[in-house]
């Protein structure tokens, strides 16, 4: 049987988008499942658009999820080069092919004339067909247009428009009419190809079996088809993947409906292992109630038939689930070093001093409230620096404002002598001693508990209590509590 070879073909135009990199894994998980090869390529040739730098962001962000390529930029391979712009020649010399074949021409055109042509279809209210307005060239001899090439002229295929039938693994059998074959251009005025036939090439020369893209190019299918047909190439299977929808789930998601960048959501704290995840599930199933999939069990419950036929809503909040449940799994499977490890760089700027110890026990009471490492900014600032009291937290607290400011000073005052005679500070005796203090004051639960958790922390939500007094420390719970007594005193 033919080795399967898959490809990863972005454009270094910008930022690498949600549905780009749903496009790369897919053929990743049929090359690793199927033994087969995975080649990343660039197609840079469209200069016009090209962006510094983003050639080394698509490979980051690759690496950065684990979708390692066999072939292409840095690792290089056998059917080099994988760039585009270094393959100019390949091209020239497969147009020829099809200029000697007679299926393929110099356009002279100007483009002023190709436009009056567009001009009167459309006033016409008909469909613009190059090839209703074929020029004498596409009729000379081969060795004719051979004499014209490289003076500047696109060079054009000459379509012989027919039906064509395919199957697409995705969406089913397919079917156009000859209305939509045109006479494409295959290398521009530039010596540069399009993607229309760049493509092909590519694919063919780098043995490529399988060929995973978005819906929007099935259009384009039938001159594909007859590209294929010209040059006598095997067709390769054809996955249409369709596209991730907005959050309303009314069009095409875009910059302008909030998605972001996949490096912006990796500088935003998201595990790569929960973008995989999340990416790998948008579109596609495995028919059970499963939702978290490391790679290796993507490998094996991946299948093309499972894959949606039909738009995937974009939706943030379920990438942070996600995330939220990444952040527990590597910790109850890993262990704390290796959560820790990913935490490098969110931490808040009071922690940049404090010893890793300290830090990991920070970590290990508040990682199962995190949606992202970023959180740890927000939540864990009070473990670093003294909060600033706020009075009002606890005067306008639902548990604590029925409560007047001698009840709080003496719920306080009783705090603090008993939690003075502690010499075991470990979590389950904080919790004992807690548990006892409640049971002495005669308040309920949310009345006492949220008084001490609001005087050491001045935190919208913390740890359960005794893990937070536990990891702040004796001398610095009694320090808070001794201010915050004294605030209350003094108000």
């Amino acid at each position: 049987m033919k080795k399967t070879v898959t490809r990863f073909a972005p454009s270094p135009t910008g930022y690498i988008h949600i549905g780009n990199v749903r496009s790369a894994i897919y053929p990743y998980l049929i090359a690793r499942q199927n033994d087969g090869t995975f080649i990343l390529r660039i197609e840079d040739t469209d200069q016009a658009r090209y962006v510094e730098g983003a050639t080394e962001l698509i490979e980051d962000t690759l690496k950065w999820l684990g979708l390692e390529w066999d072939e292409g930029p840095e690792v290089g391979g056998e059917n080099g080069p994988y760039f585009q712009t270094e393959r100019k020649s390949h091209y020239i010399e497969w147009a020829a092919r099809l200029i000697k074949a007679g299926r393929a021409y110099v356009d002279d055109t100007p483009s002023e004339k190709i436009d009056e042509y567009r001009k009167a279809d459309n006033g016409a209210k008909i469909p613009y067909l190059y090839r209703n307005h074929r020029p004498a060239n596409a009729n000379k001899t081969p060795e004719e247009n051979f004499a014209l090439m490289g003076e500047g002229h696109p060079i054009r295929f000459k379509t012989i428009p027919k039906d064509y039938e395919w199957h697409d693994e995705v969406m089913g059998d397919m079917k156009t009419g000859p209305e939509v074959c045109d006479d494409i251009i295959l290398i521009k005025k530039d010596g540069l190809p399009t993607y229309n036939f760049a493509h092909i090439v590519d694919d063919a020369e780098m043995g490529v079996t399988h060929i995973a893209r978005g819906v929007e190019y099935l259009s384009s299918m039938p001159n594909y088809l007859a590209l294929y047909e010209a040059l006598g190439l095997d067709r390769p299977y054809f996955l249409s993947l369709p596209h991730i929808l907005a959050p309303q789930g009314n069009k095409k998601l875009g910059k302008r409906d909030g998605a972001k960048s996949v490096t912006e959501y990796r500088d935003d704290g998201v595990l790569p292992e929960a973008m995989l995840n999340y990416l790998a599930c948008l579109g596609w199933n495995d028919g059970t109630e499963q939702e978290i999939y490391s790679k290796t069990d993507l490998l094996k419950a991946f299948s093309i038939d499972r894959i949606q036929n039909s738009g995937a809503r974009f939706d943030e909040v379920k990438i942070f689930w996600y995330n939220g449940q990444w952040i527990r799994k590597i910790f109850t499977e890993q262990g704390i070093d290796e959560l820790y490890s990913r935490t490098e760089g969110f931490w808040p700027e009071a922690a940049a001093n404090e010893p890793d110890d300290y830090k990991k026990k920070v970590l290990s009471i508040i990682y199962d409230r995190l949606k992202t490492l970023s959180d740890l900014r927000t939540m864990t600032e009070y473990f670093f620096v003294d909060p600033k009291i706020d009075l009002s937290q606890i005067t306008e607290n639902k548990f604590l404002k029925k409560l007047s400011e001698s009840e709080l000073i003496d719920l306080m005052t009783m705090t603090i002598e008993r939690l003075n005679d502690v010499d075991d500070w470990s979590e389950e005796n904080l919790q004992n001693e807690l548990n006892e203090l409640l049971a002495k004051s005669g308040k309920k639960p949310a009345e006492f508990f949220s008084l001490v958790r609001i005087a050491v922390s001045f935190a919208p939500f913390s740890p359960a209590l005794h893990q937070t007094l536990s990891v702040l420390g004796k001398d610095k719970v009694l320090y808070r509590l001794n201010l915050v007594r004294t605030a209350l005193n003094n108000a």
